[in-house]
């Protein structure tokens, strides 16, 4: 099975969305098999971040990711991280479809509530950074014959 990782930003924890977002996760079949709640640091801001170190808006992504408490997960699931990116919705919450989190509940580029990652290499280093082996959990939900063939 694959694996992705989420993080719910600052602005979708103080908006109190944690839940509506795990629930479309859930809801969609992914398994969670990361999560915890935290206080970002400047040096993993920088990590996560590091592919936009030379970009003007870099400092601003980083202040951004540290000014509040994120919701790290990682899911698991058959095509999980191209999924993943349709339930998000576009990078910008005015382009994003309705239906999607974005689409849903994002009104600005700047606050558009949750990252994801978007190929398989980039999900397997985020899950790295974010994550230890011994904070993720292997487990199969008994619903999983439900789910897939």
């Amino acid at each position: 099975m694959e694996r992705t990782f989420l993080a719910i930003k600052p602005d979708g924890v103080q908006r109190k969305l944690v839940g509506e977002i795990i629930r479309r996760f859930e809801a969609k079949g992914f398994t969670l098999v990361g999560l915890k709640l935290m206080n970002v640091s400047r040096e993993l801001a920088e990590s996560h971040y590091g592919v936009h170190k030379d970009k003007p808006f870099f400092a601003g992504l980083v202040e951004f990711i540290t000014s509040g408490p994120v919701v790290a997960m990682v899911w698991e699931g058959d095509g999980v991280i191209a999924a993943a990116r349709k339930v998000i919705g576009a990078t910008n919450p005015l382009n994003a479809e309705p239906g999607t989190i974005r689409g849903d509940f994002g009104a600005n580029i700047g606050r558009n509530l949750i990252h994801g990652s978007d190929a398989p290499e980039t999900a397997q280093s985020e899950i790295a950074l974010w994550f230890s082996d011994a904070e993720l959990v292997a487990w199969q939900p008994t619903i999983m014959s439900w789910i897939y063939e």
